[in-house]
């Protein structure tokens, strides 16, 4: 009797991990990759702290180098810390001129600030800095993971999400370094990611979820 309750809960076991993978991956994680796109209009509007948690949450489970989970996440929800870093990402980045070396990567940046009013998080209610150990060979590796995670995330639940590239562009920066060691990151950290998250300011306020064909990124298969 007893062996035959074990089998019995392992094919209820069983049919209800196919039952996942049919919900999770043909109409849930799929779909919520191909329809991932960068918000970059935002609501003023706070985020829900359950929703908030969701979202860091599966950048904390992203996989990492030999599993150091060394990422840290500064969550900055704080108007006039926003309002102080984007005084200061103009500030440095006017400074700056435009080269032949730098005008692909950083040349927008440059120009826009040098305008003024240049808002390099979109006027997102909150921004997550990513930072790893300055010198750990998958710095790059482990903190894109955990972005992806996350904007992925941001997309399930109805939240929009940008790649800013700004603060990681500036982490040689002395004056940007100074501010963000106030805010709490460590000395042999630097920037290597950060994320832009809200509500997108559309009509609905969802995010642009319109599937688009993929025209680059070739595959080739070998066997």
């Amino acid at each position: 009797m007893e062996g035959h309750q074990k089998s019995h809960k392992k094919v209820s076991d069983a049919l209800e991990l196919l039952n996942w993978a049919e919900e999770n991956l043909t109409r849930g994680t799929l779909p919520c990759i191909a329809t991932r796109h960068s918000t970059r209009k935002f609501k003023q509007e706070p985020i829900e702290e359950e929703k908030l948690r969701q979202v860091i949450e599966a950048g904390r489970q992203a996989p990492s180098g030999k599993n150091k989970q060394q990422n840290h996440f500064l969550v900055v929800r704080d108007k006039a810390v926003l309002e102080r870093l984007v005084e200061l990402v103009q500030q440095e980045f006017a400074k700056m001129e435009i080269t032949d070396e730098n005008s692909e990567d950083i040349g927008g940046a440059i120009r826009l600030a040098k305008k003024g009013n240049y808002v390099f998080k979109y006027n997102a209610p909150c921004l997550i800095i990513v930072a790893n150990k300055r010198n750990y060979g998958n710095r790059y590796a482990d903190t894109a993971c955990a972005i992806e995670n996350m904007m992925l995330a941001a997309n399930a639940l109805d939240l929009g999400s940008c790649w800013i590239n700004q603060l990681r562009w500036l982490k040689d920066n002395p004056v940007i370094m100074e501010y963000l060691y106030e805010l709490g990151l460590h000395e042999e950290e630097a920037v290597f990611g950060s994320l832009s998250l809200g509500y997108a300011d559309s009509e609905d306020g969802l995010p642009n979820r319109r599937e688009i064909p993929i025209k680059g990124n070739e595959v080739t298969y070998i066997g």
